[in-house]
C-alpha cells in the first residue's frame, strides 16, 4: 500500500500502476520531502514530476505546500492511474496529469519557470535519456529552482546540462537522490541550500536509515 506521507491529504492512500513503475516508498519520500521543506522550495511551488508512476511525488509536493504540479507519464496504465489519484483526493483544480514522453514534453517551451522539478526514471531509462530529459528541463528553472534527480544507488551520476549543477547528494538505502540548481542561483546563499555537508556531496550517517520498498 503506498500512502501520502504527510500535509493536508497526508494519510490518505494512492492506487499504483500494476507493473512499468517503481515506486519511491514512504520512507524515502518522508526523507526526501524533508530536505526539500528545509530548502523552502515547497511552498507556493510550481511543481514539474516527469516519469510520474502513481502521481506520488508531485501529489506529496501539493499536499505538503505546493501550488501546482504537472504529473507527466506516459503509459496509458499509468497515466490513467494518476487521474484516478488525483480524483479521489480531490486535488483536480491542484494537479494535472500529462500522458507523454517526458523528452517530448520537455521539449516544449514551458508556461511558466518551474520551481521545483522531481525526476525519478524507470530503471530502462538509459543515462544518455535521462541526459537529454535534464537538458530540455534546463532552460525551464526559475532561478531559484531545485532539481531532484532520484535512481538506485548504484546508479551513476546524472550528466548535469549546462547552467545546471549539482550542490548536493543523499543516500537512502537503495536510493540515491540527486539535488541540482541552476548554475551560481545559491551563490549567496550555500549554508541556506547544503548546511549539512560539504558541496563535494559526501553523504552523511542518518541518509542510509531509510530506504526503498
Amino acid at each position: 500500500m503506498t500512502r501520502v506521507v504527510a500535509g493536508s491529504v497526508g494519510g490518505r492512500t494512492l492506487d499504483v500502476p500494476p507493473k512499468g513503475t517503481r515506486p519511491t516508498s514512504e520512507r524515502v519520500r518522508e526523507a526526501l520531502f524533508s530536505r526539500l521543506g528545509h530548502l523552502g522550495v515547497l511552498d507556493g511551488a510550481r511543481v514539474l514530476d516527469l516519469y510520474a508512476g502513481s502521481g506520488a511525488l508531485g501529489i506529496e509536493a501539493v499536499s505538503r505546500g505546493a501550488a501546482h504540479a504537472t504529473l507527466v507519464e506516459h503509459a496509458r496504465v499509468a497515466a490513467d492511474v494518476c487521474r484516478r489519484n488525483v480524483r479521489a483526493l480531490g486535488l483536480t483544480d491542484r494537479v494535472g496529469v500529462v500522458a507523454e514522453r517526458a523528452e517530448r514534453f520537455v521539449g516544449r517551451p514551458a508556461v511558466a519557470p518551474w520551481d521545483l522539478v522531481l525526476v525519478d526514471p524507470p530503471y530502462e531509462v538509459s543515462d544518455g535519456d535521462l541526459a537529454e530529459v535534464l537538458a530540455g528541463v534546463a532552460g525551464s528553472l526559475d532561478p531559484d529552482a531545485v532539481l531532484v534527480v532520484e535512481r538506485a544507488a548504484r546508479s551513476t551520476e546524472p550528466t548535469w546540462p549546462p547552467g545546471v549543477e549539482r550542490f548536493d547528494v543523499r543516500a537512502y538505502g537503495d536510493t540515491r537522490v540527486w539535488f541540482a540548481e541552476p548554475a551560481h542561483a545559491g551563490a549567496d546563499n550555500d549554508t541556506d541550500r547544503a548546511p549539512e555537508r560539504d558541496r563535494d556531496g559526501d553523504a552523511d550517517g542518518e541518509d542510509a536509515a531509510a530506504d526503498r520498498a
